[in-house]
């Protein structure tokens, strides 16, 4: 259970935030994994942030099962009429969860709690859940340290001549649940689904994404185009990619290694993959509070020489526009090391870091780790970057 203590942490801190931002009366938040991080309970309902100090989380199911995991105001509703019930209604100035709240319950909510003007929440959360707190940083550095032990230890014992690539993810995703982790890999981005990560056997691994990210994967089907492809099997001479997010108790760290299965590495494809370590290491370096995060950007995507451009964070249109990302209760949160992102970072951020590289016929090389923000730069949680496993 999460201490009263934290929690009350966490509203103060967002509490701040909107009082410095925002004219606002109440702040309603539906996404669930907001709600977890305010209550400390993940349920169906809304949660009540009102600028008077009462914050209060109204749950349709299960009011019994959020009893018995915090100590957080909670009570029961059927609808939104009984939160105006409780608090009243025609607020001036509502914050409401743009990005999570249907238009259907926006509509109930006028009808049950009048308000005048309605503001967007979303960023405010993000921005403040960017900063983690100590306790966040406990659960994130045990998190990076059962990362590192799994990607070093036991992925290698599992690559096998002639296994699928469904098979193999089916046997990674076994593995990894039996060594702690919490079993889902959640997303902030929009209608974005995955099962722990990305798993892809060379020319797979440069199969075009529906999201901005450096890595592919062809996946079971067009429908489902996660886990693996049950077609393609693994063969000597094969680069392996392997991009998974490790959780526990609900915060995640972010890792990619790639592997070389059965033969000897080209150098040229070593040469790429060590120039997106060395890369790597000067993004890390910048991650000091204070620096802005296009300025990381620009510094380092800047000094990359032209000939090794082709490719990097992928291939013609796919390129990712990002070097790296926060990581915590999502594993794509704030903040982003990207071109004009103006945010400044700031201590106990926790960014990964993911410089990688597609080579056609080849498939994508690089690394990635999580660091969090220190003044003597990225502090590394993740066992670090290290050349292309050889199994």
């Amino acid at each position: 259970m999460i201490q009263e203590k934290e929690l009350n942490l966490r509203l103060n801190n967002f509490k701040d935030y909107l009082d410095k931002n925002y004219k606002w009366d109440i702040a309603l938040i539906f996404s669930k994994v907001n709600q977890y991080y305010f209550t400390g309970t993940l349920q169906e309902g809304v949660l009540a942030v009102l600028k008077s100090g009462q914050s209060i989380y109204f749950v349709r199911k299960s009011l019994e099962r959020a009893k018995l995991e915090t100590n957080f105001d909670c009570r029961f509703m059927t609808s939104f009429s009984d939160v105006a019930k409780t608090l009243g209604a025609n607020f001036e100035n509502v914050l409401l969860e743009n990005d999570a709240l249907t238009y259907s319950n926006f509509c109930r909510l006028k009808k049950y709690i009048g308000f005048n003007n309605s503001f967007d929440v979303s960023d405010a959360l993000l921005k403040v859940r960017a900063v983690k707190t100590n306790f966040e940083i406990e659960i994130i550095k045990k998190c990076g340290k059962l990362h590192a032990e799994f990607m070093n230890k036991v992925i290698p014992s599992l690559l096998k001549e002639g296994i699928s690539e469904l098979d193999f993810a089916n046997e990674l995703y076994y593995q990894m649940i039996k060594c702690g982790h919490h079993g889902v890999s959640r997303f902030n981005m929009f209608q974005m689904e995955t099962i722990g990560g990305q798993f892809a056997f060379a020319e797979n691994s440069l199969y075009p994404t529906n999201f901005d990210g450096p890595g592919g994967t062809k996946g079971m089907s067009p429908a489902v185009p996660v886990l693996g492809d049950k077609n393609r099997k693994l063969k000597r001479g094969d680069l392996v990619f392997v991009d998974i997010a490790f959780g526990i108790d609900g915060y995640h760290t972010d890792k990619t290694q790639s592997y070389f299965f059965g033969a000897k590495l080209d150098e040229e494809v070593k040469k790429h993959h060590n120039m997106c370590i060395q890369i790597q290491k000067q993004i890390a370096a910048l991650l000091k509070p204070g620096a802005k995060c296009f300025e990381v950007y620009e510094k380092v995507f800047g000094g990359i020489s032209a000939d090794f451009l082709p490719g990097f964070m992928n291939i013609k249109d796919g390129r990712a526009k990002f070097l790296a990302h926060g990581v915590g209760l999502h594993v794509d949160e704030l903040p982003i090391i990207a071109m004009s992102v103006k945010d400044e970072l700031k201590d106990n951020m926790v960014i990964a870091v993911e410089p990688k590289k597609a080579i056609p016929g080849v498939g994508l090389v690089g690394s990635e780790d999580t660091y969090i923000v220190t003044k003597g730069g990225g502090e590394m949680i993740t066992g670090g970057e290290r050349e292309i496993f050889l199994v």
